[in-house]
C-alpha cells in the first residue's frame, strides 16, 4: 500500500534521472497528471503520455536532457508530507534558485507552479521543488 503517492512520483523521476532513462512508466491518477502537466510547462519534463487500462491507467513520463546530455532536472525534493502538510501564501512564494527552478503547489484552482500562483495571487500546499 503506498501511503503517499505525490513522493513515489517523484522518487522515480530521481531515480530515472541520476540513470539518465528516457522515460518513466508509472500508474496515474488526476494529482500525478497535473504535477506532470506543470513540470512539462516549465520545460522539466518533454512530455507525457496517458495509457488506459483495465485495472488502472499508466502515465509515461518523457525526461528533459540538454543537447549535451546534461540533466535539466538537477533536484527534485517532496516538500509537503502526509504527516507535515506544508502551505504558503502568495506573499509568502520566494522564487527558487533566483527563478531558476520552481515549487509545484496544489491550490483551489488546481496544481501550478509558483510563478503562476503568484500572478493570481494564490497560495496552497507546496508539493515539490524542482530546480
Amino acid at each position: 500500500m503506498m501511503t503517499d503517492p505525490v513522493s513515489d512520483m517523484l522518487t522515480q523521476i530521481r531515480n530515472a534521472n541520476a540513470i539518465r532513462k528516457k522515460r518513466v512508466t508509472m500508474p496515474a491518477s488526476r494529482m500525478r497528471v497535473a504535477i506532470a502537466q506543470v513540470l512539462k510547462e516549465e520545460g522539466f519534463l518533454r512530455g507525457y503520455e496517458m495509457t488506459p487500462g483495465k485495472p488502472s491507467s499508466s502515465i509515461t513520463l518523457e525526461l528533459s536532457y540538454g543537447q549535451d546530455g546534461e540533466q535539466v532536472i538537477r533536484s527534485i525534493v517532496s516538500v509537503s508530507k502526509p504527516g507535515c502538510r506544508v502551505y504558503a501564501g502568495c506573499k509568502e512564494l520566494a522564487p527558487v534558485l533566483l527563478g531558476q527552478g520552481i515549487q509545484v503547489l496544489s491550490t483551489n484552482r488546481g496544481v501550478m507552479s509558483d510563478r503562476r500562483a503568484r500572478q493570481e495571487k494564490l497560495g496552497g500546499e507546496i508539493l515539490a521543488k524542482v530546480w
